[in-house]
């Protein structure tokens, strides 16, 4: 934000409250163009009552009349032809504005004809890189502009950057998407959601899947923040934000990540410079405020009753009234904007934690992150500080050992009843916790919808009807078990496989693959299938392995359909192993810090206000 940007703010703002249209008479005329004895008028006028010098007054008023001719002229070209007019801002990640361009297109042309536009525009050998985001929403290429609701003379921000970031930018975003999809899609081995206190959440299939889907997403655009790569960051949230649309609408209302990432959004619309967003950002923060009301209380008293004043929540409301302040800025609602940057003031200087402080615990071994929200949370004192962190560490620890049991449930639950209700697994612990039967209180909660208490009832009351309505398990296939050893998988586990999977070994190798603790057991596995297969192999070149021995291959004399299982068993163990990478690629510059989304340093939270309070005094 500069003083340019300031003077044309004020000069928007009273140009508006006196009706003076730059474009008409006196100021105007068709024909003749710009008077310019009115327009330096006019500057004299209104520099006095600003504040601002003629000079800049005058310069800022002719280009705001370029501006709006401009916009005339795209309407009337719009009316006549229906070509759209949008003026186009490209940005880095860093913020920095790369151009300002112009591009004409058909509201009733698919996105993609946008993007190419750009592109030419731009030099770009490829237009699938390019990203326009329109009213914070990123436009779908397959989609015609007007169904998305794009209109004419529309700014519009497109992300970039040059060619060669731009396309490793597009890559990078798809792998991640790609990723996400791989490790939500496998059965919470990698991933599940938690409360802030390490207690899991289970939720129904469907939407549980959507939800890990949003909140995945949402953690790279984070992690992008924190590495000050915005541009990466707001295309992942935005990604994010439309995952999210997908869920349950009570569910988001009840929780803050929603409201967090609408925050973020509006953190990397700033850290951007870029206002042409302006409206969604408004959007945005009025439902970020919303959230927290309902989850804090109207005054954030129940938070601040609960967890003090000092609390590590209070740097996210810090922020929210620091972005509303630039919000108000913008809009020229400068008394509002000061009562916000006044209210961020006060919270950011009793937020600050000691950089002594801080060295000091982590030289005592613990993280910079986790060692800043301590200190916040005990107004600095460093001895309660270590006794904060303790007792966490051990109430996450407590949480996450009591969800292990329910959550092995959990995935026993959907691989034995996988075409049929789901059944919430910690219904289940509690029913089994009485002494109850598990398959009877699994059906109890599939005729019941997973309410407890009716299921009580049914358990009570009629077991015996339960218990015959049952369905019956299949003898398991000798010949099946005998595979399944021979590939190297336990036989107690191997039995259950196939009990549970009724005899179907592609579901059962499903099932012994994902039971694996570690990505060393299953390298075992896929050596031992390629060595069979190997010693199989039509060529033979593979068959003379044990030909100096007079043991007999263990593996020797297996028939084709056994080879053919084993062909499907190793593709099955090879997808397993890409998930194990997909989940490397996706952790690897995540943070182990539980809560670290209230980890704000405040740096540059404590720039911007600096800046914007020094804007509103001049």
């Amino acid at each position: 934000m500069t003083q340019i940007d300031n003077t044309f703010i004020k000069l928007r703002a009273r140009l508006r409250e006196r009706d003076i249209k730059l474009w008409e008479e006196p100021y105007y005329l068709d024909g003749v163009g710009s008077i310019e004895s009115e327009m330096d008028r006019l500057a004299g006028d209104l520099s006095g009552d600003l504040g601002i010098s003629v000079s800049n007054c005058r310069c800022a008023l002719t280009e705001m009349q370029d501006s709006a001719l401009r916009k005339l002229a795209a309407r009337k070209e719009f009316t006549e032809t229906g070509l759209a007019t949008f003026n186009v801002k490209c940005v880095d990640s860093k913020g920095g504005t790369a151009q300002m361009i112009e591009v004409k297109c058909s509201l009733g042309a698919p996105g993609s004809e946008l993007q190419n536009e750009v592109a030419k525009k731009m030099g770009l050998p490829d237009p699938s890189h390019v990203k326009c985001i329109s009213a914070g929403r990123i436009i779908d290429g397959q989609r015609t502009l007007a169904a998305q609701g794009v209109k004419n003379s529309q700014q519009l921000m497109v992300v970039v950057g040059s060619q060669v970031l731009g396309q490793e930018l597009h890559e990078r975003i798809q792998r991640i998407r790609a990723d996400v999809e791989v490790i939500v899609d496998a059965d919470h081995r990698f991933m599940q959601m938690e409360d802030q206190n390490g207690r899991q959440i289970f939720l129904p299939p469907d939407e549980n899947r959507a939800l890990l889907m949003a909140m995945s997403m949402y953690e790279k655009g984070r992690a992008a923040i924190q590495r000050e790569q915005f541009d990466e960051a707001l295309l992942l949230l935005l990604e994010a934000d439309e995952l999210f649309s997908q869920c349950n609408s009570k569910f988001l209302e009840a929780v803050d990540n929603y409201a967090l990432l609408n925050l973020d959004i509006v953190w990397c619309y700033l850290c951007l410079k870029n206002i042409t967003q302006l409206p969604d950002a408004q959007r945005r923060l009025e439902v970020c405020e919303k959230t927290f009301r309902l989850s804090y209380g109207e005054h954030f008293d129940r938070l601040y009753s609960i967890k003090g004043s000092s609390c590590p929540e209070r740097a996210l409301i810090m922020r929210l009234c620091l972005l509303q302040g630039v919000v108000f800025f913008h809009q020229n609602r400068r008394d509002e904007a000061y009562e916000r940057l006044e209210e961020a003031g006060k919270a950011l200087a009793e937020l600050k934690t000691s950089d002594d402080h801080i060295s000091l615990l982590v030289e005592m071994g613990y993280d910079e992150s986790e060692a800043r929200l301590a200190l916040r949370s005990c107004a600095g004192n460093v001895d309660r500080a270590i006794q904060f962190i303790q007792e966490r560490r051990e109430k996450i620890s407590e949480e996450r050992s009591n969800s292990a049991r329910v959550s092995q449930l959990n995935q026993e639950l959907k691989e034995g009843n996988s075409n049929r209700g789901w059944v919430d697994p910690r219904g289940v612990s509690r029913l089994m916790e009485m002494g109850y039967e598990r398959r009877l209180v699994v059906e109890a909660l599939k005729r019941t919808k997973n309410n407890i208490d009716r299921s009580l009832d049914l358990l009570q009351n009629h077991s015996e009807e339960l218990r015959a309505n049952l369905p019956s398990t299949l003898a398991v296939d000798e010949s099946l078990l005998s595979t399944l050893l021979q590939l190297g998988f336990q036989s107690t586990s191997a039995r259950v496989a196939l009990e549970t999977t009724d005899n179907e070994f592609s579901k059962a190798v499903e099932f012994l693959l994902k039971s694996f603790a570690s990505k060393t057991e299953l390298l075992g596995v896929i050596r031992t299938m390629t060595k069979i297969l190997e010693e199989h192999a039509p060529s033979g070149s593979n068959r003379t392995t044990n030909n100096n021995n007079n043991d007999p291959s263990p593996f020797a004399n297996l028939s084709d359909s056994k080879l053919t299982l084993i062909r499907t068993a190793l593709s099955q163990a090879k997808s397993e192993m890409e998930t194990y990478t997909a989940f490397k690629r996706f952790n690897e510059d995540l943070s182990e810090n539980h809560p670290d989304y209230l980890d704000l340093p405040l740096v540059q939270e404590e720039q911007i206000l600096i800046e914007y309070r020094q804007l509103l005094e001049r």
